[in-house]
């Protein structure tokens, strides 16, 4: 979560609305935690055992994403969130990468996202690392809505992949 506060408060600076209307947050910061009780959250840390990003896995969101997109295809990638402190480390990519080699593992063809229509930035972030814009659905609940892809064999750093360690086991 103090990743989360982190982001709203960069993405303030940055002048974009993104994650800024508490209902929407509300709502996003409930599935986010369905998403860590259920196992579907991780975090990647460093060797001092601080928190420098993390990734959420979702279930196909059928406000965007259609029969039509064969959505079984696919992993849906979620709350992609790296601290400030790591910032500039290829972080974001490299997780991006991790993903898809989970999709692949599991024989899925793409990684899919959907991101705050408005935040442009972010796109063209996205784009950069191998994303593909599909299109842009506006439901008038939502604020998301910009698709994109990626192929799974689409690795943005394929020289520099996160190592994945043992899951956390209680003692």
């Amino acid at each position: 979560m103090k990743l989360r506060t982190e982001a709203e408060e960069w993405l303030r600076s940055k002048g974009t609305d993104q994650w800024s209307d508490p209902e929407t947050g509300a709502r996003a910061i409930g599935k986010w935690h369905e998403a860590i009780d259920e196992g579907r959250a991780w975090v990647v840390e460093d060797p001092a055992k601080s928190i420098l990003a993390t990734v959420s896995r979702g279930p196909v969101d059928r406000d965007f994403w259609t029969d039509e997109d064969r959505p079984e295809s696919a992993f849906y990638l979620y709350k992609l969130i790296v601290s400030r402190a790591a910032a500039g480390r290829k972080l974001g990519a490299r997780i991006v990468d991790w993903t898809s080699r989970v999709a692949a593992v599991e024989g899925r063809t793409w990684v899919r996202i959907d991101t705050w229509r408005s935040n442009t930035d972010l796109h063209a972030y996205y784009e950069r690392i191998g994303f593909k814009h599909v299109r842009t659905e506006s439901p008038d609940h939502r604020r998301s809505g910009w698709l994109a892809q990626r192929p799974v064999d689409a690795l943005a750093h394929p020289d520099y992949l996160l190592r994945v360690g043992s899951p956390y086991v209680e003692r």
